[in-house]
């Protein structure tokens, strides 16, 4: 275990900021008092547990720690060498028996979203109210940071990223509109955030979105041999969203974001998850400049039951040595396999 000298600054911050920016004003207060080494600050006393900003000078490395019981077992080994980020487990030097979890940002760039990460990450554990689950849940999380940086956030979404998370919200927006759909069940459904195999499941059945904008809207292309295979299902779906992209005529993710959030503002649970998946797909609200100019109108929607004689490859149906298949579906040949909006959401809403 790695020593270093932490200190515990004794002006503590009694009640939790009403903004969304409390730990970024503590980083800025342990960074203007310029003590040398790894500071620490008490995030809120008003939680029955310790969670602190830290600060370590003059290195300027920001980070947030997490203070638990020594005889928890963690293992950090899979964040050893990130790019951006250093994961640390020290002993407590502030109470007997404990140690901390401290999780650091190396380049101070990105603190504006590291901000925005640790804001959600403290406003998902403190509804909870085991130690070990708490701990638990902080290394899955991490675990979803390293990936996000891996693909280095500060550059925001790609084209192709955008492209692909309109259309999935295009799809989670119709569900949430059901009056008769829980929109907690919903949000959990929509598992593409996660790299999931499809982008929405739940249950027996599994939906898959696919957005284009090309001049050959009617192609799509599938990634993997288990992506359309049904198999393990009792209801697998294809939704094909066709989009325009221009500048101005049509909706912007930033709107279509927004539409989703008014739509939650009553449901504070439900607005909280749908906010902590757009920060896991790498949806940042300090980039959303970057959106502003790109607007997507629909060209048409459709969708597709996979079943039978559907073309598509299955996993059972490849040769011994052959994996990890992509390959192209012209849908313009899949008519027989149409069903209406109305059929589709009746269908998931019953199951």
């Amino acid at each position: 275990m790695q020593k270093q000298k932490i200190i515990l600054t004794m002006k503590m911050t009694t009640t939790m900021m009403e903004n969304n920016n409390h730990i970024a004003d503590l980083w800025q207060q342990l960074e203007d008092e310029k003590n040398v080494g790894l500071v620490k600050r008490l995030y809120s006393s008003e939680i029955p547990f310790r969670i602190y900003a830290t600060f370590q000078y003059p290195d300027s490395y920001f980070g947030i720690a997490f203070s638990f019981r020594h005889n928890i077992k963690i293992d950090i080994s899979n964040f050893d060498n990130m790019r951006d980020l250093k994961v640390l487990l020290l002993n407590d030097s502030s109470f007997a028996n404990t140690k901390l979890l401290i999780i650091e940002l190396l380049h101070a760039n990105n603190r504006d979203i590291f901000a925005i990460l640790c804001e959600n990450l403290v406003s998902t554990i403190i509804q909870l109210n085991n130690e070990q689950i708490i701990i638990s849940t902080v290394i899955n999380q991490l675990n979803k940071w390293k990936t996000l940086f891996d693909k280095r956030i500060s550059d925001g979404l790609s084209v192709e990223q955008q492209q692909g998370l309109f259309g999935e919200l295009v799809f989670l927006h119709k569900c949430l509109l059901q009056q008769d759909m829980n929109p907690l069940n919903v949000l959990k459904s929509w598992v593409g955030v996660d790299a999931a195999l499809r982008d929405f499941q739940y249950s027996t059945w599994a939906i898959e979105v696919k957005t284009t904008a090309t001049n050959n809207p009617q192609r799509v292309i599938i990634n993997g041999e288990r992506q359309l295979d049904e198999t393990l299902l009792e209801n697998l779906f294809l939704f094909h969203c066709s989009v325009e992209v221009s500048n101005s005529n049509g909706e912007t993710l930033n709107q279509k974001i927004a539409n989703i959030r008014y739509l939650l503002k009553s449901n504070v649970l439900a607005l909280n998850i749908f906010n902590s998946k757009l920060l896991e797909v790498g949806y940042f609200d300090t980039h959303s400049n970057k959106y502003e100019n790109k607007s997507y109108k629909i060209r048409s929607e459709n969708f597709y039951r996979i079943a039978d004689k559907f073309p598509r490859i299955k996993e059972n149906e490849l040769r011994s040595g052959v994996s990890n298949v992509k390959y192209n579906i012209i849908l313009s040949m899949c008519d027989e396999y149409l069903i209406s909006e109305s059929e589709l959401l009746n269908i998931i809403r019953n199951l």
